[in-house]
């Protein structure tokens, strides 16, 4: 139930408060350039110390809680047997429901074990919509990533509460004609290259009947998952009056075999592979010392793995999984107020800008996202995450592959900002597209071939970025 006030229009409260605080820096303008530029247009490549509000991604930086914390302290270091393990294991079986768990050091390794078992040269994966490791791993191994997504998943703006859907007639479809080629279907709750869009319920068992049906395997990716439970029981009427975790429940019924990055789902490090099917964890089970760790730590921390066990409780607690979307929802709100385009419905993981339509006077190989990333930490120091075109891979013959849809993502990390840092990231983001116009493209000085947006280096393809500071300095004059 919501907090309903007296005088004052609704707003997210915070239901925790805070005990520990990390100082922040805000470097002057001129300093945001000279970093900008020394990191070649990449967010990633910035030091921490450059940046003001990091809302690059949750992964890894979500606050912990005290309880978190305090679990840390009872770790057993045991290399083998650890008692800390037997902790964790116990939980991963009671949140999932499925009785055998594998460790990874995060999502991406479990996504490369999965790959590397059930993929061959030509085989299909099936997914409602690809996440850029996921899909770099099976085409490594030979796969061919298909997205049958619905048809309000790309468009910006909608009224569909659930773009993250499958097309179910497409996936009959593809079935009747490559069933025997299928290696599995992808569920990614929820779509994070879409805007955090939530998948319903009801379409995770229209999917898991027809897979069933058809001998299919089906996959869920459900490192954001605390998200797309608030949206079923916000969203999906048939299921609002289930507790949290009876939907939790409900949605791994519907598949296979589950894998997460716990550093989104957990708020710490790690990963994992859970499934129902002990044939199928004995086929997985002998990658994981081999490209991880041993079973019972997996690449991960006992501290960490300590916290994973905690956080996995807090994953259910309804006044600490709907933190996110709610502030997540302000922020799109006051960017609406203030004519920004972002991503509708508000979605997931963090506030989406639609790229595409800030920067429309861009040609799309001018790279509109990364161009306007770049902008947004020369304006405020805030670090956000390009969501498009520099986030694929080039084709075969060198071309590009462009984007569905062109977003920067600011990510709100859970716990982590204010609602007046939220307001400062709309106010200097709301400067920036009333004077756009100054903002120019980007183009390659490094490109490497796989992942290209985490290490990959551009330049200004016209001198924008100097106009751009000096218009800052007249409205804002010798202000941060």
């Amino acid at each position: 139930m919501g907090i309903k006030f007296y005088k004052s229009q609704e707003f997210p409260l915070e239901m925790h408060k805070v005990r520990t605080i990390q100082k922040l820096n805000l470097l002057p303008i001129d300093e945001r350039l000279k970093a900008i530029k020394k990191a070649g247009n990449n967010t990633f490549l910035l030091e921490s110390n450059e940046v003001f509000l990091d809302m690059l991604t949750d992964s890894g930086v979500n606050a912990m809680s005290d309880k978190q914390v305090a679990a840390m302290m009872m770790a057993d270091d045991s290399y083998a047997g650890s008692e800390s393990y037997k902790r964790l294991e116990s939980k991963v079986k009671e949140f999932f429901h499925m009785d055998y768990f594998l460790p990874a050091h995060q999502g991406r390794a479990c996504e490369h074990i999965l790959s590397k078992v059930f993929i061959k040269p030509g085989n299909i994966v099936i997914n409602n919509y690809h996440f850029t490791t996921a899909k770099a791993h099976m085409e490594i191994n030979g796969g061919q990533v298909l997205e049958l997504f619905n048809k309000d998943a790309v468009e910006p703006k909608s009224e569909n509460p659930f773009k993250g859907d499958l097309d179910l007639d497409k996936l009959q479809a593809v079935i009747k004609s490559e069933k025997s080629n299928i290696a599995f279907v992808r569920m990614e709750l929820g779509t994070n290259l879409i805007g955090g869009q939530p998948v319903s319920l009801k379409n995770l068992q229209e999917v898991a009947k027809i897979c069933r049906k058809n001998n299919l395997l089906v996959v869920f990716d459900a490192s954001l998952l605390t998200d797309n439970l608030y949206f079923i029981k916000e969203r999906e009427k048939e299921f609002q009056h289930l507790s949290i975790k009876e939907i939790n429940k409900l949605v791994f019924a519907c598949a296979d075999i589950v894998y997460c990055s716990f550093r989104k789902l957990s708020s710490a490090r790690g990963g994992g592979i859970v499934t129902r099917n002990k044939d199928l964890y004995i086929k997985l089970r002998e990658l994981i010392p081999l490209y991880e760790g041993f079973l019972t730590y997996g690449g991960m921390s006992v501290r960490e793995i300590e916290a994973i066990t905690v956080g996995l409780d807090e994953a259910l607690d309804y006044e600490m999984i709907n933190q996110g979307p709610q502030f997540i929802a302000e922020m799109c709100r006051m960017f609406q107020e203030n004519n920004v385009p972002v991503i509708t419905p508000p979605g997931g993981l963090g506030c989406h800008l639609d790229a595409r339509a800030f920067l429309s006077h861009l040609k799309p190989e001018e790279y509109q996202a990364g161009a306007l990333c770049s902008a947004i930490y020369l304006a405020s120091g805030i670090r956000g995450m390009e969501r498009g075109t520099i986030s694929e891979s080039r084709k075969e013959d060198g071309s590009e592959t462009f984007a569905n849809i062109e977003l920067v993502r600011l990510a709100l990390p859970r716990r982590v900002f204010t609602l007046s840092q939220i307001r400062y990231a709309v106010d200097r983001i709301s400067w920036l597209y009333d004077n756009r116009h100054l903002i120019g493209g980007l183009k390659f000085s490094e490109e490497p071939k796989v992942l290209r947006f985490f290490l990959g280096k551009l330049e200004e393809n016209q001198l924008w970025q100097e106009k751009l500071v000096n218009k800052f300095k007249v409205d804002f004059g010798d202000s941060l």
